[in-house]
Formats: structure tokens, sequence, C-alpha cells
């Protein structure tokens, strides 16, 4: 795996806050509004644990927040209303309590739409960008997006995707969407890129993924996603509730390959992980 660096100084702009990313990642913090996450399903589902949880990541450094009210494999139907329902007041309640972006993880535009007129600075979109209207509300509204790469759409089990080379059909999908948002009016400073690990992916195509950040991290701003993830859990057969000290790994060598945003569920490991990796790379 070889170091990224930047030929030229790294900037990444959410909301109003213009980042430096050239050595310093920025940890995203999770937080489902869901009944059936693969992690601690519906620890978060009620408003007032929702907060809490978000009180926490914030003390924890959290950079930015993510926001999600569906999950992204299969499961019980959940229509764009009850997304809303979930998602928009939640994202209205932290607006009111914090100042630092907030992210809406959510493939329906009108969904993205409706956060965005709430406070959300950033629309991610697992599903890269397959509702027509998702980038025209994107940038109207001036958010950020973040390309991530899926074989086929969210929701659908892909039990047995197959590649030619997993690393470049990812890299040709995130140029391909990239282009998309600049051609929609949204900022170049304002495209993030993400491979989709576990999205169509085996353990060992996701681990190649990884591996290659530094050629996904030519493309913009790399979001890394790896956090408790399924093939954390089958390389090292390891339960979801054991996958803390791989996910900081993870997180490690991602940043070492490029990866500049770190979606994440444990905020302090992740903070003090991405502290170190930016003074070594810094020195180097």
């Amino acid at each position: 795996m070889n170091t990224y660096w930047p030929n030229a100084p790294l900037h990444l702009e959410l909301g109003s806050t213009r980042f430096d990313i050239t050595s310093r990642a920025l940890v995203m913090g999770i937080l489902n509004r869901t009944n059936d996450s693969f992690f601690a399903p519906a620890a978060t589902m009620a408003m007032d644990d929702f907060l809490r949880r978000a009180e926490s990541l914030v003390e924890a450094g959290a950079d930015l927040l993510d926001v999600g009210g569906v999950k992204a494999g299969p499961g019980a139907e959940v229509s764009e209303a009850e997304e809303l329902e979930r998602v928009v007041p939640a994202i209205s309640a932290l607006r009111d309590r914090f100042d630092l972006p907030l992210s809406v993880d959510t493939w329906r535009a009108s969904v993205a739409a409706a956060c965005f007129e709430q406070g959300a600075s950033v629309g991610n979109d697992i599903s890269g960008f397959a509702d027509p209207d998702y980038l025209r509300v994107a940038a109207a509204a001036g958010a950020t997006v973040v390309a991530t790469h899926i074989r086929l759409r969210p929701r659908v089990a892909d039990p047995h995707p197959e590649y030619d080379d997993v690393t470049q059909t990812v890299r040709d999908f995130l140029i391909e969407r990239r282009a998309w948002a600049l051609d929609a009016g949204v900022a170049a400073q304002r495209v993030i890129v993400d491979a989709g690990l576990d999205l169509g992916k085996t353990a060992g195509q996701s681990l190649q993924l990884l591996r290659d950040s530094s050629q996904l991290a030519e493309l913009g701003p790399l979001l890394l996603s790896a956090s408790n993830k399924t093939f954390l859990g089958v390389l090292l057969d390891l339960d979801v509730l054991q996958r803390r000290e791989p996910s900081l790994s993870a997180a490690a060598l991602g940043i070492v390959g490029g990866c500049r945003i770190l979606r994440v569920h444990d905020v302090a490991g992740s903070v003090r992980v991405r502290d170190v990796m930016a003074r070594l790379l810094e020195a180097a």
C-alpha cells in the first residue's frame, strides 16, 4: 500500500467552514435513527437517546455528524414519509444544539432537500446519485455531496459480487459520479468520494479497496466507512461487537492511503488515531 500525499494543500468545504485535510482527517460520528441497524439496533431511535448519543460524540471530538434513517442493507420497507419523520426533526434538533457540520445519510433527493432546509450541509448518498434530482437539490443548497460506489442499489442483497478489477471499477465509477456532481453545479471542493466497502463487495474486495485507497484519493477527498463493517468480521472471524480494534486499525491504514474523512462509531478512539497519524504525516 502506498502512502498518499497530495501534490498541493487539500481543502474541503462543509457549510460555511473550510477544512485543511492535507494531513488531518475529519472524524464523522454516526447517528442512526433506525430500529434495525447492524450495529446496536434501535439504540438511538428514541429522540432522547439520539441526542444523548450526539452529545457524547461531540464531546469526544467529532468534526461532523452523519444522520441516517434507513439502513443500507435489506430490511423492512421504510417509506419516504417515515424517513422524513425520522431524520428531519433529528437534523433540526442537532442544529439547535451543536455548531458543527451535519450530514444526512439518504439516497432520496426529497429527504436531502428537507434536511438541507433544516441545516444539514452534506448529502451522504450511498446509491451513487441514483435519484436524478439529488445533485440538483444539493447544488441549489450549496451542499457537499458524497459519491459512493455500490454495485446494485441500497436495500438489495448482493451476496456474490464479481469484478474483473474491483479497484479499477470503483475508480471509474467515482470519476463518473464526481463529474456528474460538477456538471450539476456542485463546487469541486464540496465533492467527496467513497469506495463503499461492504456495498456489493466481498470481504476480500473490500480489503483490496482499503489497501488501494491511494488510487482513489487521487480523485478528491476520500471518505472511509469501515467502522465495525462485515468485511472486518469475516476476515478476522469477529462478532460485530468485537471489531473496535480492527476498525481503528483500518482507520490508520486508510489515513496512510489518503482517506481524509472517517465515518465511525467510536469517535474518541478514532480521534486519537487521527491525531497520531496527522503528526506522523506532518513529520514525514
